[in-house]
């Protein structure tokens, strides 16, 4: 992909492009939303926050146009909005502040506020998300033998949303940051992502949230499940850098690097473990460890 970053770079007209095009085909195709994003944060984090705003309005006046065409013009215009601010933001944050922890972290509060922002705006989330999950039930199925399980998720379902919102940033932001090396830094974004860590007080901080969605009750816990949920996101990053250190340390052949992330993506709930390793890893440094032991 790195013709495309080329292209991009190339000046604010093609960033623009880029950025308006991939966004509109999203509407069919929706993983492509993160490479429309990660083309705006590559201008955000090489050309700033004053270049990367401009490149947003053009995208956006562009992707209205295009949204005329499928008589749509609100809908496409908001969805740019809701897909590119986030983006812009956290690359600013990560260009500002050269950490790519820090731009996590920064992308998770965004979803944290955002949760909480929904409760205050609908404090009955869950009854919502039981409407539309039972609209979503497979005509074939009996809504009564379902009901018990659409409850249970129903609570969890915003947090769910905002969390696979994130990862949609962070991967868009990681995509950014890899184009952004290979044209002006090569080998740069591995060592950054290697190096991906978070302090002991917000690994504190999210065991406490844990604690608090456990010992409370009713609104309170709901909403302290589902901002848990999304403080798994940030984990489940730094666990996977801090495992790909270890495996490294331990000189681990490339291949069964790769066969660990596709091993994640296949098995979905290896990530508890991962997450685990990564709040383990604010206090014990694992990836300290191995390589100590290894010299």
């Amino acid at each position: 992909m790195g013709f495309l970053a080329t292209y991009i770079m190339r000046g604010r007209w093609q960033a623009a492009t880029a950025v308006s095009v991939l966004a509109f085909l999203s509407l069919f195709m929706p993983p492509i939303s993160i490479v429309s994003s990660a083309a705006l944060a590559l201008v955000t984090l090489r050309r700033g926050a004053y270049e990367g705003l401009t490149v947003f309005g053009i995208s956006l006046t562009g992707m209205t146009a295009l949204g005329a065409m499928l008589g749509s013009v609100s809908f496409t215009a908001l969805y740019g909005l809701v897909l590119w601010l986030p983006i812009w933001i956290v690359a600013i944050l990560l260009r500002a502040g050269r950490k790519l922890a820090l731009a996590i972290e920064s992308a998770v509060l965004l979803g944290g506020l955002s949760i909480i922002g929904f409760y205050l705006y609908n404090p009955q989330a869950a009854k919502m998300w039981l409407d539309i999950l039972t609209q979503m039930a497979p005509a074939n199925v009996s809504l009564d033998a379902m009901q018990p399980n659409l409850e249970s998720v129903a609570h969890y379902m915003t947090g769910i949303v905002v969390a696979g919102t994130v990862f949609g940033w962070i991967f868009a932001l990681f995509l950014a940051r890899w184009w952004q090396a290979e044209l002006y830094n090569p080998g740069g974004f591995r060592a950054e992502y290697l190096d991906l860590a978070t302090s002991p007080r917000l690994a504190f901080g999210s065991i406490a949230l844990i604690g608090m969605a456990s010992l409370s009750s009713g609104m309170m816990a709901e909403v302290a499940w589902n901002l848990s949920i999304l403080t798994f996101v940030l984990y489940t990053f730094v666990g996977t850098a801090v495992a790909h250190n270890i495996m490294n340390a331990l000189k681990l052949s490339r291949y069964v690097v790769f066969g660990f992330y596709i091993t994640l993506f296949l098995i979905p709930h290896l990530l508890i473990p991962v997450a685990l390793v990564g709040v383990s890893d604010a206090w014990w440094k694992l990836r300290d460890k191995f390589a100590a032991n290894k010299h």
